[in-house]
């Protein structure tokens, strides 16, 4: 008689724990001891063996924790400018702020320890000119974008302002006579940069080496980083293997990611959606706050209304799902809108409209809901339709999973 050993409970707090963990770094890859995140960093210590597993495992991805700081090696996901650096006033980095936050890097790597900002500014220029990047830090756009530069050097622990005499970065980002004295934790700028950059032989095979999965991940690996990096995915932007994986395992990554990261895969007739209960996991909140977030919602609102009432003649190929606006009624929808909330709108956005449109169509591009077609229209991703609150979802489609832009379907 063969007597079976029992299996121990599972250690409910600790699970718990583990998935905060998770949660934190994927948030915030780079977290340091005695930063604004001391909680998570010990969490991520605490349970670093079996995070160090469960990030190689499900993302490929390495995770590197010492006494001092934990870096997560994300890889990203290769040739999508979806989700950039973002300056203090929520503006996305421009080339040229990447361009500067290389030749600061670069700087940093042959600096003193510490150093005045005017130290560093030379420096700066110094690695612009080996480059052969013509740069002009004394006109004040220039000395701002390198002080957005600083400031996520800043954030990241990788700079330290020591002295501020005459106001430190803040004033000199306005006057350039301003004095502050930095630190350089050499130690922290080597993990910013996320992978070797030696062997790449131009800026688009570093992205493609970066994003690659790991050899053991395969398919699992490549759609579970877009699901989480990238929220909404579309089944007709995968490969012939990665589509065959997500038929046979979509069911199962539902309890997946809900035990490991505490999300949410909501199943749909053209691929899947990853929601955070908590709503914590994003670098954009959508729907939120503020004039373009608001106005978002209710142009996406009516757009979707306009692609549930059209007929197949006017939306075109909807093979993958997507569905075409054109940009007459996209321009139409805005009039409407203007029309109706012009009192809620900031007086540059009652000037300016395109502004707004452009500004509300790069958010939506964010959260993958939209992008842009021929000839100006705006193309849809059904998930848009989760966010029209005058409808509701009934079951239909594809295993009755939602398929909202479908002829009688209702959201």
């Amino acid at each position: 008689m063969r007597v079976e050993r029992p299996q121990p409970a599972e250690d409910t707090f600790a699970a718990d724990e583990r998935r905060q963990a998770a949660r934190a770094l994927l948030l915030r890859p780079l977290l340091i001891a005695g930063g604004p995140h001391e909680d998570h960093f010990r969490l991520v210590r605490r349970h670093r063996d079996h995070l160090t597993r469960l990030f190689a495992d499900a993302l490929g991805y390495r995770l590197v924790v010492d006494s001092r700081s934990a870096r997560l090696y994300k890889a990203g996901l290769g040739n999508d400018a979806t989700r950039s650096l973002r300056r203090r006033n929520g503006a996305a980095f421009t080339p040229r702020g990447y361009a500067l936050l290389c030749l600061t890097l670069a700087a940093l790597i042959g600096a003193k320890s510490q150093l005045l900002v005017d130290e560093l500014v030379a420096e700066v220029r110094s690695a612009a000119a080996d480059a052969g990047v013509g740069i002009d830090l004394d006109k004040f756009a220039e000395r701002r974008l390198l002080h957005a530069v600083l400031m996520v050097l800043l954030e990241r622990g990788v700079l330290r302002e020591r002295d501020a005499d005459g106001g430190g970065l803040a004033r000199w980002a306005e006057d350039a006579a301003a004095k502050s004295l930095l630190d350089v934790d050499r130690d922290r700028l080597r993990l910013v940069i996320p992978t070797q950059i030696s062997s790449a032989a131009s800026p688009a095979d570093l992205l493609d080496v970066a994003a690659l999965p790991s050899a053991a991940g395969g398919a699992r690996v490549a759609i579970r980083r877009r699901l989480l990096e990238s929220p909404v995915m579309s089944a007709a932007e995968l490969s012939p293997d990665q589509v065959e994986w997500w038929g046979k395992n979509r069911n199962r990554e539902q309890e997946r990611l809900r035990d490991l990261f505490g999300v949410e895969l909501e199943l749909r007739a053209e691929g899947g959606l990853v929601l955070d209960p908590d709503e914590e996991l994003s670098d954009v909140a959508f729907p939120g706050v503020g004039a373009v977030k608001q106005f978002a919602l209710l142009v996406l609102e009516r757009l979707v209304s306009w692609v549930q009432e059209s007929g197949p003649d006017e939306l075109g190929s909807a093979d993958d799902g997507w569905r075409a606006v054109p940009a007459n009624v996209v321009a139409s929808t805005f009039d409407e809108v203007i029309g109706d909330y012009r009192r809620a709108l900031t007086k540059d956005y009652r000037a300016d409209p395109a502004a707004l449109s452009g500004d509300v169509l790069a958010l939506l591009s964010d959260v993958g809901l939209a992008r842009i077609g021929e000839a100006g229209a705006w193309v849809l991703h059904p998930a848009a339709a989760r966010y029209a609150t005058k409808t509701q979802f009934v079951a239909a489609g594809s295993g009755g999973q939602p398929s909202p832009f479908e002829a009688g379907d209702g959201t």
